[in-house]
């Protein structure tokens, strides 16, 4: 029985860790790596040698392990406020000791440092000021308005610039500036950065009150929640110039669809936000905000879905 008591504990404590690090996010976030490198960065190289790249695998493995840290390094210092705005999820992320979170962080940072020396002293340059610039926002930054918002999207997209810089270095893409990739890739991670700035700010209404007590200067806490609706309303409106670039500008395949439905979902997003004024209200939109966010990493295989195909056809060979 007591060992059986012991084992369950263990279990619950792997549980909350991963809940810690939110382990249900990695799988979208190595999907939409790997996608991207597949469907934009490398779109007439076979899908297969893009998946079978070590050098881009280890990539992705350094992106999810330092986000995954970066959650770590979140919760511990939002502690207090996340038992306020999120009181079951918070018991039992409590099951893991804050000693041993910062055992894991150190643990998972220090991993990233090794595997990347494997690919080139830029992946290292790239992932040692990613991790700084995590821990920086999670420490100050984060507490005050905009900046904080902003910052968070930024780090967001971070992971698909490592792929980008993977596949192109930084002189090479300087020096191609007018070449179209590019111009596509921007667009893309403009419409994502609008997304995820967008969700910041819902977040920063769902958790008022927890920041409220723990004195986090969030747009809503100093402003109130109509000027944060008033942002959250222009930044939707900003959302057109990418999505109009994408679709009407460059090609995208089928993946337009995509870009048409999410505007529909925005306009009905905005109609739920100025008739919102609860957690529950704002906590739905959050979720609205990642399926949006979600469904944008599988709409990728529509760009050009022939790749697929071609891949189909190697693999039956």
């Amino acid at each position: 029985m007591a060992l059986s008591r012991k084992n369950k504990l263990i279990l619950m404590k792997i549980i909350s860790l991963f809940s810690v690090v939110r382990g249900y996010n990695i799988p979208i976030i190595v999907l939409a790596q790997y996608l991207s490198a597949i469907f934009i960065l490398s779109p007439n190289t076979r899908a297969l040698d893009v998946i079978l790249d070590f050098n881009l695998f280890i990539i992705v493995l350094a992106s999810t392990l330092t986000i995954a840290s970066g959650y770590i390094i979140n919760s511990f210092y939002d502690s207090q406020k996340d038992l306020i705005n999120k009181p079951n999820k918070t018991m039992l992320d409590r099951l893991v000791s804050q000693k041993t979170k910062l055992q894991v962080y150190f643990g998972l940072n220090f991993f990233v440092f090794l595997i990347a020396t494997l690919v080139s002293w830029r992946a290292v340059f790239f992932f040692s000021a990613y991790i700084f610039l995590i821990w920086f926002y999670s420490h100050k930054i984060k507490k005050y308005p905009i900046i904080g918002n902003i910052t968070a999207a930024l780090l967001a997209i971070l992971p698909f610039f490592a792929i980008l810089l993977y596949y192109q270095k930084i002189d090479g893409i300087l020096q191609n500036l007018n070449n179209e990739k590019y111009y596509v890739i921007f667009a893309h991670a403009g419409f994502l950065f609008l997304l995820i700035l967008i969700r910041e700010m819902i977040k920063d209404l769902e958790n008022i009150k927890g920041d409220l007590v723990q004195n986090y200067r969030t747009i809503p806490v100093i402003l109130g929640e109509s000027f944060s609706k008033k942002i959250i309303t222009l930044l939707v409106i900003c959302t057109i110039v990418p999505v109009y670039i994408l679709i009407e500008v460059y090609d995208v395949g089928y993946m337009d669809i995509y870009f048409y439905l999410s505007f529909i979902v925005l306009l009905f997003f905005l109609i739920k936000l100025w008739n919102s004024d609860s957690r529950e209200n704002y906590l739905l939109l959050h979720n609205v905000l990642k399926f949006i966010i979600v469904a944008g990493v599988f709409s990728i295989v529509l760009i050009k879905p022939s790749v697929i195909l071609h891949s189909r056809e190697v693999l039956d060979i």
